[in-house]
């Protein structure tokens, strides 16, 4: 059987059903694609005839009465043989095919695809047009769905064409003008040729865009042409931030600093930072693309660093490459230039707006002051900007790393727990605020700092941290003495370990291992559902060192009065130690409970805090009454007496 080769069949119907439906992701991308066309047939004029004269403006209607939509350009327009090669003709484009011969990167087109976007939002579709090369002879296509179409003679209109859609019913609305103006202004802002809707002698596009701004230009002479432009000259860092409040759409800027082409980018824009709510691993990251001045993508938030959550911006490119809907980017290595370039962008505002502009870092400090930490930890550029000046959560409300220094006389303390309990008494005891390292990125942020400037911290809660504030005691106990207050204080997974420690007054500190609660926790059933498995096996090849059987370290203070009074009561065997004894256990219950670490019975605890006074209070008691009677009858007597 002969295996000769054969044209591949195309279903047009389907072909021109799925390039029209669902190759958008909106169907309002049809008059992105029109009035795009409309930019490259004016662009085509002026390329193929310079001395020529150009109407330069594209118009948009809608007719809601009607259910019609148009779109008109006073460019180069199409001769009947350009209507069958390129109108008609999925996949094949003029635009594409001038590009390649001018060199021009102005022009957008690319794929001979955004014309059937048309008939994802209209049921007839008609083009009247006639070209400059044939400004006698005009032209008009209709089609309906874009199976089929039909073109006839008309008569010659002045160079250009004019786009005629007839909305399907579910599409009625876009011909309202405010649904004109809110997505033309979206997608057309950055255009170069003006855009106008209906008879407003306003183009929608007139907008002041503060980095094509020419600052070699006289501002006099500014003035004269355009007094927006001219404001936009003689103060720049308020230009941007205009612009940057008009194209903020979801949150105000606080500061906003110039994109600029670098080293294999040609990026240029405005990032600005948001006065958005953000925490650790929130992600408010807002860049909408522009390519050759028409937008491509309005959340490209991948190409800000992940590390940048409070950033908005916007930018232009005629390097970055789109897909064939247009409405996202190949990831080839332009992406990745303007990736490197818009990361060193955000550096160089920051550090921009540190200098120059003190008040709006300190607004920026305050607002995102969290997510900063972990930022620092992600680029050395803006670890140096951030170390001294960032807050960090501590104890005794925002601090930063320095600050913190300072008060600990050197040293950095920080607690691994939550607030609360014998972490948080022990820190207010020694009058030193504590640095709250189970929030997002402050551990190893202090840690680093500690490493830059040469000071100790101090983790309460980490081996080395314990040893650190709870020092030996020169002479152990007695071995009855030690098993006697262990079995009096302790409780199960509790060790006892007498140490010495300041202040004083503070008989005993309850601190949970932090080793042994991580290997609870990814020991527990449900693990392998919330971890991901690597970190999963990472986490349990780090707590394999430990057993998990000590769960918390409870220090005795052998330099409390307290604690050397209950010890004095043991060896004397006073009737009321245990009596003693009860009253630290429950204050230890009931203060670790306070921290959220549930160490024993809290009810029981507080049932025996009550006993304890009781059984203290009983003779004193009696002693009082009897006092208070006698007093009572000393004043009778003298009354009498008197």
């Amino acid at each position: 059987m002969s295996q000769g080769l054969r044209a591949t069949e195309v279903d047009l119907g389907g072909l021109v059903t799925v390039l029209a439906s669902h190759l958008y992701s909106t169907p309002l991308v049809a008059l992105r694609e029109l009035v795009q066309n409309g930019h490259d047939s004016l662009t085509r004029r002026r390329l193929e005839d310079p001395s020529g004269q150009n109407g330069g403006r594209i118009t948009v209607r809608g007719d809601r009465s009607r259910g019609t939509v148009s779109v008109e350009d006073g460019g180069a327009g199409l001769t009947e043989p350009e209507i069958h090669a390129y109108l008609a003709t999925v996949g094949t484009g003029y635009t594409r095919l001038l590009r390649e011969v001018t060199g021009s990167d102005e022009l957008i087109g690319a794929f001979g695809l955004g014309f059937l976007s048309a008939f994802a939002v209209a049921d007839e579709v008609t083009v009247t047009t006639t070209s400059h090369r044939e400004p006698t002879a005009g032209h008009r296509y209709r089609s309906v769905g874009g199976e089929q179409y039909s073109v006839e003679p008309v008569p010659a209109r002045a160079p250009g064409t004019l786009v005629e859609l007839r909305l399907k019913a579910e599409h009625a609305h876009i011909a309202d003008e405010a649904v004109l103006r809110d997505v033309l202004t979206r997608y057309c802002v950055l255009l170069p040729v003006p855009v106008h809707l209906g008879d407003d002698p306003q183009p929608l596009n007139a907008v002041p865009v503060p980095w094509r701004q020419d600052q070699a230009q006289d501002p006099a002479q500014d003035q004269a042409q355009d007094p927006a432009r001219a404001q936009a000259s003689a103060d720049p860092h308020a230009a941007r931030m205009e612009f940057a409040a008009r194209f903020g759409r979801r949150f105000e800027p606080l500061a906003a600093f110039p994109v600029t082409p670098r080293e294999g980018s040609d990026a240029t824009g405005l990032l600005w930072v948001q006065d958005s709510a953000t925490y650790g691993t929130s992600d408010n990251r807002d860049l909408a693309v522009y390519l050759r001045g028409m937008l491509l993508s309005e959340d490209a938030r991948d190409l800000l660093p992940r590390w940048a959550g409070f950033i908005g911006g916007v930018i232009e490119s005629t390097r970055l490459t789109p897909t064939a809907s247009r409405e996202d980017l190949q990831r080839d290595d332009h992406y990745r230039a303007v990736q490197e370039a818009l990361a060193d962008a955000v550096v160089d505002g920051l550090y921009e707006t540190a200098r120059l502009h003190p008040g709006a870092w300190r607004r920026i400090l305050a607002r995102h002051g969290q997510e900063l930490l972990g930022a620092a930890l992600c680029d050395d550029r803006l670890f140096t900007l951030l170390a001294d000046d960032v807050p960090v959560p501590t104890s005794q409300g925002d601090l930063t790393a320095g600050a913190l220094r300072a008060a600990g006389g050197g040293t950095l303390h920080i607690a691994l727990g939550t607030s609360g309990g014998f972490e948080e008494m022990l820190y207010r005891a020694m009058q030193v605020p504590i640095a709250r390292g189970d929030r997002y990125a402050v551990l190893p942020f202090l840690r680093r700092y500690g490493q830059l400037r040469g000071c100790r911290v101090v983790e309460l809660g980490s081996e080395d941290g314990n040893r650190a504030l709870f020092r030996d005691a020169d002479r152990p106990l007695a071995a009855d003495e030690a098993a006697w207050l262990a079995a009096a204080l302790a409780d199960d997974g509790e060790q006892l370990t007498p140490a010495r420690f300041a202040p004083a007054e503070l008989p005993l500190v309850l601190v949970p291992d932090r080793e042994a609660e991580l290997k609870q926790r990814i020991e527990d059933d449900q693990a392998d559902a919330r971890i991901p498995g690597a970190a999963l096996r990472l986490a349990r090849a780090f707590t394999a060192r430990t057993d998990g059987s000590v769960r918390a370290r409870l220090y005795l203070n052998l330099d409390s009065p307290a604690v050397r009074r209950l010890l004095g009561a043991y060896r004397a065997a006073h009737p009321g130690t245990a009596t003693a004894a009860g009253l630290l256990r429950s204050m230890k219950v009931i203060m670790s409970a306070a921290g959220g670490e549930s160490r024993g019975d809290l009810t029981a605890a507080l049932a025996g805090l009550g006993a304890a006074v009781a059984a203290l209070t009983a003779d004193t008691g009696t002693t009082a009454n009897t006092s208070t009677a006698n007093t009572d009858t000393s004043t009778d007597r003298g009354e009498a007496t008197a």
